[in-house]
């Protein structure tokens, strides 16, 4: 049955007991999968593919702006929470290589996933650009989770760095992607206005999210409620309103509701470990939310005929596009081989992918269908290969740390450097 007529049809109680139950076994699959050594985001997918229209849930969704909608606020609420357990001493020292990797990385992975399609796929230049930028940047849903849910530290700044680039790469990505869509809608469309687009988003991000932040440092500590919840829930309002002011105004919200997380995570203000808590469990609440939308909007039967091109086009990217946007970018930092091979490992796509799939197929780009389950197969791909080994590769390349001594270790003693 149709989602939004079992919604109009279906008693309160009866939606409830479902969503609660897929809730629940969501969060029973997250403690599997570490003894089974699948990240839990790939388990949240399947769970959503099952109860879809094409699994035994029988569930009809068909609905690419509603899984849109939902994935920009969950992903500017797990950037939020992102920032918020960052702090600026870690990434300060990490913070060119991090920007470097966000932009021209971006770039560099876009461009030869252009190439790929243009060649393999017999993509125009335009629509190979587009399908590269939308895999170009790492995902920070799936990163978050990987890079914690894992015993083992890494040494030295890779923490800092894989964090920090995942948490600003959205942009330059989303930016990218929305550019290509209106020169593939309006090929009159001069591509030269592309820069002075960028240029705006960019910097409007960082003003506004840094200004929302300092607001909200302020108010915590000015503003005496008489609840404790309150806090999470003024730190909550202004998260979303630090996205939606960005980008109603022309600039990018997730670059600037990652920075008002850190501005606000890089001071010392009252009840921190109260709201890092609660908007990690919110961030948690997304992912798996967002993750079963996305599986419910797939179709099974739409991506078993392009199997064989996406385990190319996955493998080259993991491969070969990854690893050469992080030793290009990298080549002047003082990074060993073996830390920049890791991080070129540590290409994770996840579910900013998908969201920015869902755009060319509502503005009605050719191929977009075809795009988005690429897409996805890639994302399944890279969590599947990448997320389960990272741990194995990090100790073969004598990269990871000793373990941790106590399992009662906060997130934010999670982010500091070894």
């Amino acid at each position: 049955m149709d989602l939004l007529q079992l919604i109009r049809n279906a008693p309160l109680e009866h939606l409830l007991l479902g969503l609660s139950s897929l809730l629940l076994i969501s969060v029973l699959a997250s403690k599997a999968s570490g003894r089974l050594g699948v990240p839990a985001l790939l388990l949240f997918l399947f769970i959503g593919m099952l109860a879809g229209s094409e699994g035994p849930g029988g569930i009809g969704f068909d609905y690419p702006q509603l899984a849109q909608s939902l994935g920009v606020i969950a992903l500017s609420l797990i950037l939020f929470s992102g920032g918020l357990d960052t702090r600026w001493h870690t990434i300060r020292p990490v913070l060119a290589e991090g920007l470097a990797l966000a932009t021209l990385g971006v770039c560099v992975t876009a461009v030869l996933i252009a190439w790929f399609a243009a060649v393999v796929l017999h993509f125009s230049w335009l629509e190979g650009m587009l399908l590269g930028a939308i895999v170009s940047s790492t995902d920070a849903a799936a990163v978050f989770s990987v890079l914690r849910s894992r015993q083992a530290r890494l040494q030295g700044r890779l923490t800092a760095l894989l964090e920090l680039e995942s948490g600003i790469n959205d942009p330059m990505s989303i930016f990218l992607t929305l550019g290509l869509i209106t020169l593939l809608v309006h090929p009159d469309t001069s591509p030269l206005i592309l820069l002075p687009m960028f240029l705006q988003e960019m910097v409007l991000g960082a003003l506004i999210g840094y200004s929302v932040g300092a607001l909200m440092t302020a108010l915590i500590e000015r503003i005496k409620l008489e609840y404790e919840g309150l806090y999470a829930v003024l730190t909550l309002a202004l998260a979303l309103f630090s996205y939606a002011m960005t980008a109603s105004v022309g600039g990018n919200g997730f670059l600037a509701v990652y920075v008002t997380g850190l501005v606000v995570g890089s001071s010392d203000v009252r009840h921190k470990d109260h709201l890092i808590r609660f908007h990690n469990g919110q961030a948690w609440l997304m992912q798996i939310l967002m993750f079963l939308t996305f599986g419910l909007q797939v179709f099974p039967s739409k991506i078993l005929p392009i199997v064989g091109v996406g385990i190319i086009l996955s493998l080259f990217l993991m491969l070969v596009a990854r690893p050469a946007s992080v030793f290009a970018t990298l080549v002047p930092t003082r990074l060993s081989v073996k830390e920049k091979f890791f991080v070129s490992w540590v290409g994770l796509r996840g579910a900013a992918p998908i969201v920015l799939a869902t755009f060319p197929v509502i503005a009605g780009v050719p191929r977009a269908d075809m795009m988005f389950h690429l897409v996805f197969f890639i994302v399944l791909t890279s969590v599947l290969l990448q997320g389960t080994s990272l741990a194995l590769v990090a100790r073969w390349l004598g990269l990871s740390a000793p373990l941790l001594s106590t399992q009662s270790h906060s997130s934010s003693q999670d982010r500091e450097i070894a």
